[in-house]
């Protein structure tokens, strides 16, 4: 099937990097179906909401807000939304504010669970150190080894480089708000027993942060989702390993 009647799709990207960690997936997706891939607030070009907007707590929720807005800017009904790590807790979250927008899912690199009470205080002391200090010198040497598996560390320092660059460009003040609106999620399990729609989950077969048995738990929690598992690949399986992505992503377009 295919072709330009598929639904749009929805990318939404991971922490701590903005939308271009789609670039290498992006041509072959647009040409299948409408592609929109936007940045989270905090991060890439999209700034935080003024400090006086009480609304502005982190939370998930916020960030899901913003693509409905966006959602009806565009005048779309319905898409399929694909999200990678903390884009796919924003993919959860927005299912759970408003499923009917929702023709598909792509959940990459992403849990079902909350975080453990370790999880939850290592999040808020990386808030804390890139308010305090920046991120510069520390942030990216963190990340690294848990966004990128060890092959493609060893293998493809052009990968590296490139997510290093796209990190070191995030302002302190987004990373800060993305790591507090992480650690505030709650359990998404119940929710994903009542998805209904067609979902695939893509793993990274050495991803040390959401290993492949966390997401054949998620795969198994959805009742129609197709769980793909990607070898020499790490927790940016967009980045990493393109052409299985645009594949399994593809599977969910209609």
């Amino acid at each position: 099937m295919g072709g330009m009647s598929s639904l749009p799709l929805v990318l939404l990207h991971a922490y701590p990097l903005d939308a271009r960690m789609w670039d290498p997936v992006r041509a072959p997706l647009a040409e299948r179906t409408r592609l929109i891939t936007p940045d989270q607030r905090g991060l890439g070009r999209s700034p935080l909401p003024d400090s006086g907007d009480t609304d502005a707590e982190p939370s998930l929720d916020h960030a899901a807000r913003d693509v409905l807005a966006l959602l009806d800017r565009l005048e779309l009904d319905k898409v399929v939304l694909g999200g990678c790590s903390m884009g796919g807790y924003v993919t959860l979250a927005l299912l759970r504010l408003a499923p009917e927008r929702v023709g598909g899912v792509a959940l990459l690199g992403a849990k079902a669970t909350a975080d453990t009470d370790e999880a939850r205080a290592n999040r808020l002391e990386v808030a804390r150190r890139a308010e305090a200090e920046g991120t510069a010198g520390w942030l990216a040497e963190q990340m690294l080894p848990k966004l990128l598996g060890e092959t493609t560390r060893h293998r493809r320092p052009e990968v590296t480089e490139r997510v290093r660059e796209l990190v070191e460009q995030q302002p302190p003040s987004g990373v800060a708000w993305a790591q507090r609106a992480m650690a505030a999620r709650g359990d998404s399990t119940e929710l994903l027993r009542s998805v209904d729609v067609p979902t695939v989950v893509v793993a990274g077969e050495e991803d040390t942060v959401n290993p492949p048995q966390t997401a054949r738990d998620l795969a198994d929690t959805v009742p129609h989702a197709e769980l793909v598992v990607l070898p020499e690949a790490g927790h940016l399986t967009p980045m990493e390993a393109p052409e299985a992505v645009v594949d399994a992503v593809s599977r969910v377009l209609g």
